[in-house]
Formats: structure tokens, C-alpha cells, sequence
């Protein structure tokens, strides 16, 4: 039989890019089944790899600026040029958790670097940017990034704030920037989280990002304020809106202050490369992340292949890193099946050290299990 798989991963987060795991994938399909079509899809879905998959499968060009990081110490930024005069940037790139290390303070964490960002790429004469949201630092609503664009924000006396979290509570006017910012922009969201309340922007990611106690409290209150005032001064309710607690709130705040537009990261992407014409000779797609679980099921990367797939009647099995809590939620959604190799998480060091191996063994077993019966399957390990 001729089997003509897809490979559709996301990266595994301090582990693997897409394009490496692909690249195991096929290699572990092709010991067992030489003769198979693999179409390698390496995907991202607004968090990290962003850049690198759409340079990868729509062309274009690479380049950097120097903007302020989540603390203002300059870093060189990422992006990517893409034909038709769109740019594709992610915000973890100028504010993203792997430039605060250990120092993580999401009350003054700042995304003032994404609207130097934004800046430069009006300057190019790029006319859309697609912004992926996932892997912030930061829980500040979009305010760093909006006074890098003109925005003031005052407190009672009309006094100007420092555009940080941790003013949020303290913001009681709202200044809009002389000129607007020239530039028509699409955020790629990898979960559907509110701004606020327990399933929102501060409850459910601050902790990852170093916020306890009395401090979530401060961010939640300041976001709340912020939510209120968004509304009032700018016409944005986005308090209860799906996606708004992105990155910190700048979901919020690219509706609020850009005028942008919210989308499911994997849509976007999806849509763009025509990924429903790909299904209609597939015979089965692989998908996959670092960790399955409940937040897959909100709408990240593998459970929005997999309802493509489920749409498609086709089967879609993801191979993960580990598999969390909830992720049997996703079988509803159109995972067939879902694997891990390795039992859980542990030291990271080790992890790295074995990934690579792990990962073509899980498919070895995989595609020996689909195969059953089958002389090919009788084959040793090498």
C-alpha cells in the first residue's frame, strides 16, 4: 500500500524545532515504509518558530533590529519579510520569557520593545504584519507597546505613568498618539483565554511568569482597570473577549490600541499555506508539541490540525513530548491518538540529551503498530 503521510508538528518548547522533528519523523516512516509520501509541514501557531515556519513555507527574508527587551536592555529582534509587503514578528522576540532568565517580574516586564518593533516595520513600507503572541514575559495589557507608538497614560492628577503592570491600577486617562500607527495588524493567539478572571491573562499564565500571591491580586485589579478604561476612552470591549488574555493581555491590547484583529495562530498559518487541499489524498497526519494537556485543548497547535483533520475524516495522531492533565480533552476534537516519549518531564538537560532518539523510537512504534501483520513490520531496530 502507498502511504501518504503529513507532518505537522509545533516545536518542543527547549527541545526541538519543527523542522528537526519532521526531519526524525520521516527518517522513522521511511525505515519502515520506504515507498511512503511524506509532506513535512514544520508549523507554529504564534509562539516560538513563528518566524521560521512561514520564512520556511511561504519564502522570504530574514531580518533583525535593535529594540528594547522586557527590562529595556536592547536585544536583536527577529523577523520576517514575506512576499505581498506583510511581515511576520513575534513578540517573545523583543519580550519573551527566555530574555528574563531567573529575573521574572511581570509587574515590570515591558513590551515597549514590540512597538519599536512595530515602528521599524512601518518604516520598511510593510503594509500587514502577522504578530505571534505566544511566549510572553509580560502581563502589561499592551501598554509598553503602546507608548512605544504615542499612547500616554495618565493618573488622576493627569500626571504621565511609566507604561508598566505594575501602574496599571493607577491609569485614569488614556492619551491616543498624534499620528496612528500606519499598519494593519493580525495577531496569531495559540489560546482562547479571556482577559480576566480565573481562566484569564494573570491567573492562568502570571504564574509561569513569576507572579504570586498579593501580586497576582495587584495584576488582576490593574487589568480590570485597564479592561474598564479600554472601553470608556477607546470604544474596545475586551474584557470577555476570546484570545484578549494572550501574552499578558496583549491580545487586549492589539485590539485596543491597533485596531488589529484576533485569530487562532494554527488558522492563520494553515489558511495561508492551504493545508484543506493537502487532506484530500492523506492517508494520515502526525501532529504533535512538548506537552499535551488541558491547554491543548483551548485551542493550540495540534487540536487545530486536529479538527482540520476531523473535518477532513481524516486520522490524526499526535506524538508529544509528555502527556498533562486533560489531554483526553482532545480526542473530541479530532486527536485519533496521542503518545508521549518520555513518562514526564524531568531535568531538561537530560531531556535534550535524549529527545532526539525518543522521538524516532515513538514513531518506530508507532508506524510498526500501523503496519501489523505486515511483513515490513518484522524488521529489527538498526
Amino acid at each position: 500500500m502507498m502511504y501518504r503521510f503529513i507532518l505537522a508538528p509545533d516545536s518542543f518548547k527547549g527541545t526541538m524545532d519543527a523542522q528537526t522533528i519532521c526531519a526524525i519523523w520521516a527518517q522513522a516512516i521511511q525505515y519502515r515504509i520506504p515507498q511512503a509520501q511524506c509532506r513535512a509541514f514544520p508549523l507554529a501557531d504564534g509562539g516560538e518558530g513563528m518566524v521560521q515556519a512561514y520564512l520556511s513555507l511561504c519564502g522570504g527574508q530574514e531580518g533583525r533590529a535593535s529594540v528594547q527587551g522586557p527590562f529595556g536592555v536592547p536585544v536583536e529582534a527577529q523577523y520576517g519579510l514575506l512576499p505581498g509587503g506583510r511581515a511576520v514578528l513575534e513578540m517573545a522576540a523583543c519580550a519573551g520569557l527566555p530574555l528574563v532568565g531567573q529575573q521574572r517580574d511581570p509587574e515590570r516586564a515591558s513590551t515597549y520593545g514590540l512597538g519599536e518593533l512595530l515602528r521599524h516595520m512601518a518604516s520598511m513600507g510593510v503594509q500587514e504584519v502577522l504578530l505571534g503572541l505566544g511566549g510572553s514575559a509580560t502581563n502589561d495589557c499592551g501598554i509598553g507597546m503602546a507608548a512605544a507608538l504615542g499612547y500616554g497614560f495618565l493618573d488622576e492628577q493627569g500626571r504621565a505613568l511609566e507604561p508598566l503592570a505594575a501602574n496599571m491600577g493607577r491609569i485614569a486617562h488614556i492619551r491616543p498618539p498624534e499620528q496612528p500607527l500606519e499598519l494593519r495588524v493580525t495577531a496569531a493567539c495559540d489560546v482562547d483565554n479571556p482577559l480576566l478572571g480565573p481562566q484569564g491573562a494573570t491567573y492562568t499564565f502570571g504564574p509561569q511568569k513569576g507572579a504570586e500571591g498579593s501580586q497576582l491580586e495587584r495584576l488582576e485589579a490593574g487589568m480590570a482597570n485597564m479592561a474598564r478604561l479600554l472601553q470608556a476612552e477607546l470604544g474596545a470591549d475586551v474584557a470577555a473577549l476570546p484570545g484578549a488574555g494572550a501574552a499578558g493581555g496583549l491580545g487586549a491590547g492589539v485590539v485596543a490600541f491597533l485596531g488589529g484583529k484576533l485569530v487562532p495562530g494554527v488558522d492563520l498559518l494553515l489558511d495561508t499555506i492551504g493545508f484543506d487541499r493537502e487532506l484530500e489524498d492523506a492517508d494520515l497526519v502526525f501532529t504533535g508539541e512538548g506537552r499535551l494537556d488541558w491547554q491543548s485543548a483551548r485551542g493550540k497547535l495540534p487540536v487545530g490540525v486536529a479538527r482540520r483533520c476531523q473535518r477532513a475524516g481524516v486520522p490524526c495522531i499526535a506524538l508529544c513530548g509528555s502527556l498533562g492533565p486533560g489531554a483526553e480533552e482532545t480526542y473530541a476534537q479530532g486527536i485519533t491518538a496521542a503518545f508521549a516519549s518520555i513518562s514526564q518531564a524531568g531535568d531538561m538537560e537530560q531531556v535534550r540529551k535524549t529527545c532526539k532518539a525518543d522521538m524516532a523510537r515513538l514513531m518506530d512504534g508507532v508506524i510498526s503498530l500501523l503496519l501489523l501483520g505486515e511483513k515490513e513490520a518484522s524488521r529489527p531496530l538498526p
